[in-house]
């Protein structure tokens, strides 16, 4: 899909020094798919003790001798 977004010129600057990315198309679908990962990662913690009463997954154990 194309899109026309306006970028802040010193934002992309210091993105492309971090990044060594100097297309713009890779620096935006790599800010996507980290801000999808940190929302990611919020939604999993916000779940954290959601359901008190939940047994926890079977688990295989190794016998060591």
């Amino acid at each position: 899909m194309r899109t026309t977004i306006p970028l802040d010129d010193d934002l992309i600057a210091k993105v492309q020094a971090y990044t060594e990315l100097d297309e713009k198309t890779a620096l935006v679908r790599e800010a996507l798919k980290a801000l999808i990962q940190l929302e990611a990662a919020r939604r999993l913690a916000n779940l954290a003790g959601s359901q008190p009463g939940i047994k926890g997954a079977p688990r295989r154990r190794q016998h060591v001798e």
